[in-house]
């Protein structure tokens, strides 16, 4: 009888250690997210990915005409490090939760306070921080996974897809960075560790102010006789400011001092260009 109580009492013990809390299994919709550098900060998007598993997406599973959660399980979270214009809409720094009203032509997306929310179920139409609506994108490949991703990055503008079945919305994001950049670099300028490269850089980036560029350019050459990406970008701006023969000696100059270095091929082949192109 001793026996057969410790064995009931092994068998309890063990099936107890075997806990709900213990136990692993795939997700249906496993959890991801983004942190992509954009502008002079950050955006994380938190959301779930449902899968398609042979169903019917959008008209279906996810009816037309209702409040979506843009995912699975919690709302989906978007998170943006400074202003931004999203979808035309000027949204202030933080951290909201991102709905959609999915239609057959266009979905409304929604961006809303209710960060806590689990999915739908807690949406309130009165948290809404704005709205607008994007017209559906068809693609070619079946995407078996929602997904969202942000793409065609610039200095100043990118997207964020969402993605599924055939379905594609792109929501266009932008930075009115402009003005604050070029205020930055100014003051950054007078520093004692001043960015010459970056900032020359940057205007020839975004064409803009090539004359101050140039000046940089130098700057920066002056206190580094061999930098050969410094001299590959004085060949690219004397080049578009029409300065060939500048250019051609500044691409020479990028081949000479790259010689030995990881780089060596790549500067070859791009300043090998410049030279072409100005030799014809």
């Amino acid at each position: 009888m001793k026996q057969l109580l410790l064995s009931i009492l092994f068998i309890a013990t063990a099936l107890t250690g075997f806990s709900q809390d213990n136990l692993k299994l795939p997700a249906l919709s496993p959890t991801a997210k983004i942190t992509q550098e954009f502008s002079t900060s950050n955006i994380e998007i938190s959301y779930s990915r449902p899968a398609m598993r042979k169903r019917r997406i959008f008209g279906d599973v996810v009816p037309f005409g209702n409040v979506w959660r843009t995912g699975a399980n919690a709302a989906t979270k978007i998170k943006i490090g400074e202003e931004l214009e999203i979808g035309g809409k000027t949204i202030k720094a933080g951290e909201y939760a991102l709905y959609s009203i999915p239609e057959d032509d266009e979905w409304e997306i929604i961006l809303n306070k209710g960060t806590g929310n689990w999915g739908a179920s807690g949406y309130d139409k009165a948290d809404d921080v704005a709205s607008f609506y994007v017209k559906v994108r068809m693609t070619d490949k079946m995407v078996q996974n929602f997904t969202i991703d942000i793409t065609n990055i610039t200095f100043n503008s990118c997207n964020i897809e969402l993605s599924w079945e055939r379905t594609r919305i792109v929501i266009p994001v932008r930075a009115h960075n402009e003005e604050r950049l070029l205020t930055s670099i100014d003051k950054a300028i007078n520093n004692p560790n001043i960015p010459y490269y970056q900032s020359a850089s940057y205007y020839f980036e975004t064409n803009q102010r090539l004359d101050k560029a140039y000046e940089y350019v130098n700057k920066g050459i002056e206190n580094n006789p061999k930098a050969f990406y410094m001299y590959l970008l004085k060949a690219k701006l004397a080049q578009r400011m029409g300065k060939r023969n500048d250019a051609i000696d500044a691409a020479k100059k990028a081949i000479e001092y790259s010689k030995g270095t990881a780089n060596e091929k790549e500067y070859k082949h791009n300043a090998q260009k410049i030279i072409n192109a100005l030799s014809k």
